[in-house]
């Protein structure tokens, strides 16, 4: 545990505390404390951390917060607690301001842990399924693809982080309508390329992509289906198709810094008859009824907003159908929380889905589901139309040719997955402080620079300084306000990760490394780091290391590189 989450513990078990004198002095009652936070406040002028304990209070101890505020301060034991004055603000917050001499320990803190600054065991080994992307194998991935990778990849790595144990998962839907539109997409296509005039099927795929792959088939098989049965010609094409196109997915994605644990086939849940079960047993639960000829799940009776079809009147089990017995697959392997990524327009399939774990049994929290919204691609400051269906559309693949994998997924994580994504291709390739991933490596490349011109460049005061970093006097970094917000927010980011961790929210992370970025180059800017004094240049130096291993282990978790020149 870092010293700053020392800190925000010892305060916390303090606060509860004098919670308890009050109770015992007869000043207020309650059954039991709340769960309640310590965050630092949005404006610094507020104090260093700020807890909202008094107003959770209220109900139990039937006081105003304010009144409940004063109890707790007049209670409070700041012996051990780094804490220099306490004041009630607004409805009853409680700020803390401490002081500043603990942020000395903070660099020797960093250095000490190395890549582990900032790591936890929050997650206490828990396992953890994150599905993510899972486009269907019938063209290439897309701009909304690479969002879903660059937030679920990074959210794996935030969780992991956090102490969980995790597994990245890509569920391939290589069955139902979608396949089969595939198959007939592809036996036109083919045709064609044989002279024939044929249609093309109204709800076929029309990309480029696909063309290319029927041409690539010609090359090897000739015209060796034109006489098979459609039947039989669509089977083998479909395969060779999705055989090519999921080595396309896997490779492109490779690129993109992200590497999956599991495969999943659609296809074998139906082969092994997972599908049918799952259907019986919701239909022995009584949660499955027959209705113009088609079998219905009672989703209503779990919030969704209408009864679902899980088996069409001709006997064919749905997508529902299928993702239902996905899911109950996913806890059967011994997942304790499972999250999907899915794209907005999945927003009616959440509590349907929800409310058939339900129905079967397993507890709906702990399927958590991230909505993300759509991105705009913009140049020259105008967007540029894309439409999947006519072929039209930019693919992760000329992103990332376009403007590389650091810049594509720090664009994508940098906003929150509720928010439309306006990528602006220009700024993504602009090298200025602008380019907010340009901004964060050019801070690193900046720490690295530093480094190693004291080594490359000694002289008889960088002699001097090279101390053991628990000889360093840390205290001199405490007489300037550059310095000390420096430290300040090198200290708060084991408790970010962890909160960004918990609330599955990495774009916490990525928004931290822009404010540490700007924060060491307001010091640079501020401070000579090799001064004179042997002292102060040592302590300076340690903390532009500490500043470099912090930013470098934010840049780990985000899946962007951590230049050292640039």
């Amino acid at each position: 545990m870092s010293i700053y989450e020392q800190l925000k513990e010892k305060i916390k078990a303090n606060l509860v505390a004098a919670a308890g004198s009050a109770q015992v002095a007869g000043d207020f009652s309650f059954s039991e404390i709340p769960h309640f936070v310590l965050e630092v406040p949005r404006e610094r002028s507020h104090g260093d951390l700020a807890s909202n304990l008094a107003m959770l209070l209220t109900r139990q101890a039937k006081l105003s917060p304010r009144i409940i505020a004063e109890k707790l301060i007049a209670g409070f034991d700041k012996s051990g607690t780094w804490v220099q004055d306490i004041e009630i603000a607004g409805p009853g917050f409680i700020n803390f301001r401490l002081d500043p001499n603990w942020l000395a320990q903070v660099v020797p803190d960093i250095l000490s842990q190395g890549t582990g600054y900032g790591s936890s065991s929050l997650g206490q080994g828990e396992k953890v399924q994150v599905e993510f992307v899972s486009a269907n194998p019938t063209g290439l991935l897309h701009m909304g693809n690479a969002r879903g990778a660059a937030l679920g990849d990074t959210l794996a790595s935030l969780l992991s982080f956090a102490g969980y144990e995790v597994s990245r998962e890509f569920y391939i839907n290589d069955t139902g309508n979608q396949i089969e539109n595939f198959g007939k997409s592809l036996e036109a296509r083919y045709l064609q390329q044989m002279g024939q005039d044929v249609p093309f099927p109204e709800e076929g795929y029309h990309g480029q992509d696909l063309v290319d792959t029927v041409i690539k088939l010609v090359k090897q098989v000739g015209d060796k289906y034109v006489n098979t049965a459609p039947e039989l010609r669509r089977e083998m094409m479909v395969k060779y198709a999705l055989q090519e196109k999921l080595t396309d997915i896997k490779q492109v994605l490779q690129e993109f810094g992200v590497e999956y644990d599991v495969w999943f086939s659609e296809q074998t849940l139906h082969d092994q008859g997972q599908v049918q079960q799952v259907l019986e047993q919701l239909k022995e639960k009584g949660y499955i009824y027959e209705k113009e000829g088609a079998l219905w799940l009672r989703s209503t009776e779990f919030g969704d907003e209408k009864d679902e079809v899980v088996v069409r009147g001709n006997g064919t089990p749905t997508y529902f159908a299928a993702d239902i017995a996905y899911h109950k697959n996913k806890f059967q392997r011994g997942f304790n929380k499972v999250i999907n990524i899915w794209g907005a327009d999945h927003h009616g399939h959440v509590a349907r889905m929800k409310g058939a774990m339900n129905a079967l049994g397993y507890n709906p929290d702990n399927l958590q589901i991230l909505l993300m919204q759509l991105v705009r691609l913009i140049q020259q400051g105008e967007i540029v139309r894309m439409s999947k269906r006519s072929g039209q559309y930019i693919t992760l693949r000329e992103l990332i040719d376009e403007v590389g994998k650091d810049a594509a997924r720090f664009f994508f994580i940098l906003r929150d997955p509720d928010s439309t994504v306006e990528f602006d291709l220009d700024l993504a390739k602009a090298e200025s402080a602008e380019n907010p991933v340009y901004y964060v490596q050019y801070a690193h490349a900046r720490l690295c620079s530093i480094l190693r011109k004291a080594v490359e460049e000694p002289d008889e005061v960088t002699a001097k300084s090279q101390l053991p970093a628990d000889k360093v006097d840390y205290s001199l970094l405490l007489n300037s306000n550059s310095e000390r917000e420096l430290l300040r927010k090198l200290g708060e980011f084991p408790s970010e990760a962890a909160t960004a961790a918990q609330l599955l929210e990495p774009h916490r992370i990525a928004r931290f490394s822009l404010d540490l970025a700007s924060l060491f180059h307001t010091f640079y800017n501020d401070q000579r780091v090799l001064a004179d004094e042997p002292g102060l240049r040592a302590a300076r130096l340690n903390l532009v290391g500490a500043t470099r291993t912090t930013l470098r282990n934010i840049l780990s978790i985000l899946g962007v590189s951590a230049p050292e020149r640039m």
